[in-house]
């Protein structure tokens, strides 16, 4: 089984933020491979269930905000027995890409994101893949106001592709393996 964990905040009021962008990239896997998104909540999680390319395959938006991440996925992670190095990936947002790229690591730091400093603290290491999804650098915008603000008109352009190559990596990860998932979609 593969857990694929898109990192967000749960509310309206921060659906389509620049911090949801792992939210929306849940959404694009789920109408590619026409899986029906749950109610059913586990792991303090929005759970959907499926398969992609023959494999099971458990897709969980974490309920409890972006800094209390781990939770959630130290929580699936101990449930399921998975080895977070090869059954597990995390979609999050990255303001050191610009919109419209994604780049995929096996391992690494934080980087200064709350989400994945929790995920790291509750698996109790940085080796964890991660697909990441820029939303251009802040400028002069306060940090908070910027990830938590809405993608403008121009940057929404420049992501729809972006969720696209986010499927399609998603799928090669699961049929052909991390390597190959580097390999051909960091761009």
């Amino acid at each position: 089984m593969k857990l694929i964990i898109g990192l967000g905040n749960p509310g309206p009021e921060y659906a389509k933020t620049r911090h949801n962008a792992g939210w929306m990239a849940l959404d694009r896997i789920e109408a590619r491979f026409k899986l029906e998104p749950s109610r059913k909540v586990q792991f303090h999680s929005a759970v959907t269930e499926g398969n992609i390319a023959g494999e099971k395959v458990l897709l969980l938006r974490p309920q409890t905000f972006m800094n209390r991440s781990g939770l959630a996925v130290g929580e699936a992670v101990s449930f399921y027995k998975l080895d977070p190095q090869m059954d597990l990936i995390i979609l999050v947002d990255d303001l050191a890409l610009e919109a419209g790229q994604i780049r995929i690591r096996a391992s690494g730091s934080a980087g200064g994101h709350n989400g994945l400093t929790d995920i790291q603290r509750a698996l109790g290491s940085p080796n964890y893949p991660r697909l990441r999804i820029g939303i251009d650098g802040r400028g002069r915008i306060p940090q908070v106001d910027y990830v938590l603000g809405r993608f403008t008109p121009e940057q929404l352009t420049r992501l729809e592709p972006a969720l696209d190559q986010t499927a399609n990596a998603i799928e090669c990860w699961i049929k052909q393996g991390l390597t190959k998932a580097m390999t051909l979609y960091n761009g």
